[in-house]
């Protein structure tokens, strides 16, 4: 290696050096089952209190609120509805539905992720 900055013989070997795009591959098999399926059901230990904050769109408080006690009235018969707690975001833009569920297996976090996935009403679920 030389000192000398007319030698470039280091910068023309590196610029050879390329990566082949074709060797990134994704992994089809990361994922398994729906998108709102858990993935590892194993880390999961049940049954378990399970906090939850729902979010919803824009200017939805009142529709949020009624699709959150659809939901969660119909998947959790024995919750109390009157214990979900609606909070506007710091701006007062968006409004989340914060509860506390009691899970006693996979199968209800699947169908409780898939309901919330398909309502209308929430943006996105933490």
């Amino acid at each position: 290696m030389s000192d000398d900055p007319k030698d470039t013989s280091n910068a023309a070997q590196a610029s050879k050096k390329s990566v082949n795009v074709t060797e990134l591959a994704t992994n089809k098999s990361a994922l398994k089952g729906k998108k709102t399926d858990i993935q590892n059901p194993e880390l999961w230990d049940f049954p378990m209190d399970y906090p939850l904050s729902i979010i919803g769109h824009e200017g939805e408080y009142a529709s949020l609120l009624n699709e959150v006690k659809l939901i969660l009235g119909s998947q959790f018969p024995d919750f109390d509805l009157a214990s979900i707690e609606i909070k506007p975001s710091r701006t007062g833009r968006f409004h989340s539905a914060r509860v506390n569920l009691y899970l006693t297996n996979a199968e209800q976090v699947n169908a409780l992720y898939a309901s919330l996935d398909n309502a209308k009403t929430v943006r996105m679920v933490l």
